[in-house]
This record gives C-alpha cells, structure tokens and sequence, in this order.
C-alpha cells in the first residue's frame, strides 16, 4: 500500500508540471519533455542529495531540515570536505541552490534568473560524472535554462515560481530505498506522451513487458563483471531492464544513440536506477558512420558481452547511405546496404544495417537480443536473407520469439525478437516460438488504435519455452541449422510446424454409409451444375444482337 502512495504521489507531481506547461502555453509543445524531464530530475537529485547527507555521521538522525540549516551554516572549505564524504554517485548541490532555498526566495524580482542559475550551478558542478558526450568532444551538461522557453518574459517569474512551489512541496525520501520496477514505471509515466519517433533515429521505446522477456531469456541467470550495449539506444529501457537482470554493481552499460532528446531522456534512466557510473559511455552520435566505442587502440569496434536493441525500423539515411556502402565499411556491413528508393526514402530499411552492426560487435560468446519486423524472417531476397545466411553459417541463432501485433505502442508493423549467441547451442537446433495469438487487445484512450498487452502468465511461458527449449504443439518447435537451410534460412516458427492428421476408426459398414453419403453429395452438385448450365444457355438464346 504505502509503495503504491509513493507512486501516486510522483505521478501526481508529473501531473502538475503538465499542467503548468498547459497554463503557460507550452503543453503538447517540443519543449514540454524538457521541462518536465528536468524538473523532475531537478526534485529527484535534490532530495537524494539530501538522503545522502543523512547517511552521513555529522548529519545521522537529522530531519531534512536541520541538515539543509545545518549545510547552510558550513564555509565553503567545510562544504568541499564534505562533499569528499559523499557517495561519488550522488550530485553535489549548493545550499544556495537547493529547491528549499529557491522557495525561500520566490518573492524576489526576477526569480526566474535565480532559477535558472540554480540549474546551471548544478550542472557545472556536476559536469565531470552527469554530462554526456556528444561526438568526440563536446558535453551535454545536465541542465539548461528553462525560463526562455516562455516567450512572454512578464509571465517567466511565475512560471518559475509554480515549478518550484510544486517541487518543495513534496518529498522523495521515501523512494530511494525502492528498486527497478518502481523506477521503471516511474519513467514510463514520465515520458509517456513523449516516447514519439520525432526525431531521426530511434527516439523508440520499448514497453516493459517486453524488455522483461528479453532479459530474462538473454541473462536468466545473471552474470558477473560484463558489458552491456545498445546501438540505438532511444530511452535506454532494454539496458536498464538487463541491466536489472544482470545486477546493477556486476555490469556496465554502454550505448550510442543519434538522437538528443533520447540521450536526455536515457541519462535521467540512468540516474534513477543508480547507474550513474555508465554515464560516462553514453554517446550522442551516428552509430552507423561513427561509431564511439571503440577498441583500445581505436582501430576496430569495441566488442560487448551483451547486446540489446530495438532499432528503428524505416528511416531516411541517403545522406550517408553512399559512404557505408563504401570500402572503409564494408567488414561490418558484409551483407550489403539498402538502396535509395527513388519515391519514399523514409522507407529504407535502417535495422539491417543496425543488425549487421551489431553481430560484428558481439564478444567471441556474447549474446544478443534485437527486435526485428517480422517480415525480416522470411524475405527470400536482398539483405535480409544474406544476414539470415550469415547467422545460420557462422551458428550464432539461438532461437526467434514472433510477438502479437500492436505490441509496440509506436508501431503497427508485427515485431519479433532475434536471440543470436556466439557460443552455439550443443546440437546446432533452435526454438522458434510463434507468440502471435497471445495478449489481450486494449484500445488506446482518446485514439482508434489498439494494443496488445501480455499477461504475466504469458510473459511467463514465452520465457520458460525458450529457456527450457520446449517444443509445444503450435507455438514452438525445435529446429536443425541443417533444416533452416534447406528452407531458405527462414526464420518463421509456422513454416516448421507438424501437420496434423486426424484418423477415425471406421467399421465397414460405416466406411460403406460414408461413401454412399458422399457419392449422393456429388451427384446431387453435379446435377445442380447441369441445370445452372441449361438456363446459362437459353439465356443467351433469347439475347438478341444489333
């Protein structure tokens, strides 16, 4: 009960941000997500901070007010000493710039520069743990200014105002002690209006559910001191969920994504999840023409023991589809790259290329999971049935999960999931589950779309089928390297299904009655044929011609 009132009371926050953005003529707005994603993040490392503190033996046994009195006596010496103290994961915060501070203070003309230098202290202090990279070089710090995005500068105080009246007037303490599925839902409600492919790349999102099934089929018994990557990485969900899987202290994550508002929305991910240490690896750039993580000695791409991706499916790249079809790439993208349709180049087919990316980025055993469409599995041309070759040849199928429709809530293409190990199985088979017919069909409020939504009984018996290997009569079978070759690598479950036959004993004096009943069948069709036949033909006796 009391975990459920924790959540309401952060939804109802997220709520109230919107509902400021909708007041100040910024709701449904391009800038509506960040405002809410740095607001919010703003509370969240405020109040950890804080909770940080209380660990601490000067502070043991203070309330949240005495230890902000208590921080805001300190010299500026004593704070630095004692942020030395602090847990490395947490953000340091001056007193001057903590939510209660700015409360204090919202009386004051010109409020919102207070605000905003607030947020910018913030991430200059914490630029060395909290930014991201973006290309070789630059930074993208943890904040910006958020006054700026209300045009009208009379209303820029009150609207800073009504941010920080909402964020002092409730607190987090109680949530730092909660684990990755309160988070996870935490950020699905935060950027659920926000999860739009809006952007050039994978701005995609991945519902839970599914990234639950992934792990726990990639990772089901966790793992010890490993690298987890994603190439288009968008919000970051499959990471974190393996992540979770795999244990947060026993793995580290590395991911690249083209998209800047993804790369926000991964980083504030990661910090509620207590990943803090992986920021350093996520990169905002072209995967595809640059990819950032690269070998020690920066001649190759680094390889990763795990890999999980949800890539874009369809995206316009002929801008620099010529360069990767060049010399310089062709050792990753050996099956080839897709043509420029001359008519709908938003239609060129991006996740081969992030597929062959990533099996030339798996470790000589590392695994991988990446959602596919489900067309991948069967086309019988062209790039797909190359890479599907190359996976079958080299033995590096463990097996496909095809999944219900409309289980994307960004897609309508029918989606499966590709489990690839470099490791083999011992007898070169793999199960095929046709996952299709499961879930239940919810359609989506205020829209004509629907969604499909797996039970946990049905997440349950995908997982135990593939990592058990049962086979179960029309939704998995276990098949040979050896067969899938010989039916044109194709990856489909159905195409391997056994044919039923029913057989009914039969006396045969019931045999006799059967056929009698089947030869009186066709006598009376034959004769219904014939007579249609007749009336045909005196129809066209009694036409007459010009």
């Amino acid at each position: 009960m009391q975990l459920q009132t924790e959540k309401q009371m952060i939804y109802a926050l997220i709520d109230d941000l919107k509902a400021i953005c909708s007041n100040y003529g910024l709701g449904n707005s391009g800038n509506e997500y960040k405002i809410i994603t740095e607001a919010f993040l703003y509370k969240f490392l405020n109040d950890k901070f804080l909770a940080g503190l209380k660990e601490l033996p000067d502070f043991a046994g203070k309330s949240t007010q005495e230890t902000e009195r208590r921080l805001a006596e300190l010299s500026e010496d004593d704070f630095d000493f004692l942020m030395m103290d602090l847990d490395p994961r947490i953000a340091r915060i001056h007193p001057a710039d903590l939510i209660s501070s700015l409360f204090s203070r919202k009386g004051e003309q010109g409020f919102h520069t207070i605000f905003d230098n607030a947020l910018l202290h913030i991430a200059e202090a914490n630029k060395d743990v909290f930014s991201v990279a973006a290309g070789a070089q630059n930074r993208v710090r943890l904040f910006d200014t958020l006054s700026n995005l209300v045009t009208e500068v009379e209303r820029q105080d009150d609207f800073c105002r009504a941010i920080i009246n909402k964020l002092n007037a409730q607190s987090f303490d109680a949530v730092f002690q909660q684990k990755y599925d309160f988070y996870a839902d935490i950020f699905e409600y935060l950027i659920k209006d926000y999860n739009k492919d809006s952007g050039q790349y994978a701005e995609y999102y991945t519902p839970h559910s599914i990234a639950q099934i992934i792990a726990r089929i990639i990772a089901p018994n966790g793992a010890q001191n490993v690298s987890i990557y994603d190439p288009a990485a968008g919000s970051g969900t499959l990471v974190l969920t393996l992540a979770e899987q795999i244990g947060e202290e026993n793995c580290t994550v590395y991911t690249q994504d083209i998209s800047q508002k993804s790369n926000e929305v991964l980083r504030l991910n990661l910090i509620l999840n207590n990943l803090v240490d992986s920021l350093p690896h996520v990169i905002q750039d072209d995967t595809l023409v640059r990819p950032r993580h690269l070998s020690a000695d920066g001649k190759s791409i680094e390889k990763f023991a795990y890999i999980v991706s949800n890539p874009p499916f369809n995206t316009d790249f002929s801008e620099t589809r010529d360069q990767l079809a060049g010399e310089g790439y062709k050792k990753r993208f050996f099956a080839g790259v897709p043509n420029i349709p001359k008519k709908k180049k938003e239609s060129m087919a991006i996740y081969q290329m992030f597929l062959q990316h990533i099996i030339v980025s798996m470790q000589e055993h590392g695994k991988a999971a990446i959602v596919v469409p489900t067309g991948f599995l069967t086309a019988a041309t062209g790039i797909p049935y190359k890479i599907r070759q190359h996976i079958v040849q080299k033995k590096l199928l463990r097996g496909v999960v095809s999944m219900p429709s409309n289980i994307f809530a960004n897609t309508g293409t029918n989606v499966s999931v590709l489990f690839l190990d470099a490791a083999g199985t011992e007898d070169d088979k793999v199960l095929l589950v046709d996952a299709s017919n499961m879930g239940e069909k919810v359609k989506l409020e205020g829209t004509k779309n629907q969604r499909t939504y797996l039970s946990q009984a049905e997440m349950d018996k995908i997982v135990q089928t593939m990592n058990e290997r049962q086979e179960i009569d029309d939704f998995s079978v276990l098949v040979s390297l050896k067969d899938i070759e010989q039916k044109k690598c194709s990856f489909s479950a159905g195409q391997y299904f056994k044919v039923k036959i029913e057989y009914v004993d039969l006396t045969p004096e019931e045999f006799q009655q059967k056929m009698a009943d089947y030869e009186q069948q066709l006598k009376t069709y034959f004769d219904e044929g014939h007579k249609l036949e007749a009336e045909i033909l005196k129809g066209l006796g009694e036409l007459k011609f010009d």
